[in-house]
């Protein structure tokens, strides 16, 4: 099943909407475990550079709709520009009966090959918006994260986890915000200790949101010292040039020299007009890559695929043959 795509912009936040259990008594002064030998759950994956090529999914939504419509006027440009690129895949189900086994598949069937996991989760997912769901309560998203731990085995592979999880907590009180932050820290260094080369990122919203000082505040708070890095510009459209600006902001907020950026190129190509939900006159990015050519990059991704829908041309996730011609062409 596929992944929903979360409600992607800087907006207002929805003030009072408390997801069940963010308050977990406990939780929200737990400090991440270090691994046995190490400096941190960090510690392994962190000294080299991602290993590639990036692992291209035959079973995506793109996949399966272009091989279904062969004679479709826009199959051959959607196939040519979209489909043959790596893209994440999502893991957005609340499903602990089958997300061990989905994901250990996955990881066999990339082989060689780096694939993208994007975690989205959280309890009160997207503040009840489009993209609403996620674990019923904090107990149950830390065993789900530790079913999608389990099913890493040894394989590199790239975590983007969480989207819009901080750059969105506005919609939680101080005691749900400290629970969920600590939350993030438990799943980074639960995913970390179980793979010692999964490569975790978590979320730094985009440039056209909070001050790198405040995104830099959240992420600290959640564990992002015993991460790899951050990632940007999952939820919106800012160009590349403005996301590694406002990256490396938050980066030097934070202070620790080893983090990295990821970036979201997917839908970038014409920047952002302002809207979040399915604007007209976006375009492709650049192509995903490990090779960004600066040193505080790990990775150009495609996080979000393009031609899934942001919750208005369709049900947030839902491919759209429309939406991935008109982002192909633009």
């Amino acid at each position: 099943m596929r992944a929903r795509i979360p409600r992607r912009l800087h907006r207002t936040a929805l003030a009072g909407l408390l997801g069940a259990g963010l308050a977990l008594a406990g939780l929200a002064t737990a400090a991440p475990a270090a691994v046995p030998g190490g400096d941190g759950p960090r510690a392994a994956a962190d000294a080299a550079q991602l290993p590639g090529p990036l692992y291209v999914d035959p079973d995506s939504q793109v996949q399966r709709w272009t091989a279904a419509n062969p004679g479709d006027s826009r199959q051959p440009v959607i196939a040519d520009r979209i489909a043959s690129q790596p893209q994440a895949r999502w893991l957005a189900q609340y499903n602990p009966g089958t997300v061990q086994q989905e994901v250990a598949d996955y990881m066999s069937a990339a082989g060689d090959e780096l694939p993208v996991l994007s975690v989205y989760g959280i309890p009160n997912r997207d503040c009840g918006g489009a993209s609403s769901g996620g674990a019923p309560d904090l107990p149950s998203y830390q065993n789900w994260i530790e079913l999608i731990a389990a099913g890493l085995g040894d394989h590199p592979v790239v975590i983007i986890l969480e989207t819009d999880a901080l750059a969105l907590e506005d919609c939680l009180d101080q005691s749900g915000r400290d629970a969920r932050h600590a939350a993030l820290r438990q799943a980074v260094t639960t995913l970390k200790s179980a793979d010692p080369q999964a490569h975790v990122y978590l979320d730094g919203g985009h440039s056209g949101w909070h001050s790198p000082a405040d995104q830099a505040a959240r992420l600290s708070a959640s564990g992002v010292t015993e991460a790899d890095g951050v990632f940007t510009n999952v939820s919106n459209f800012h160009t590349t040039s403005d996301e590694l600006a406002y990256g490396k902001q938050i980066l030097s907020a934070i202070g620790d020299p080893d983090l990295k950026l990821v970036v979201d190129t997917s839908r970038n190509g014409n920047g952002s007009n302002g809207e979040w939900c399915d604007p007209a006159g976006r375009a492709l990015g650049e192509n995903p890559t490990l090779s960004a050519g600066d040193d505080a990059v790990d990775a150009l991704l495609w996080v979000k695929p393009p031609g899934e829908a942001d919750g208005c041309a369709a049900a947030a996730g839902q491919f759209v043959p429309d939406l991935a011609y008109a982002l192909a062409t633009n």
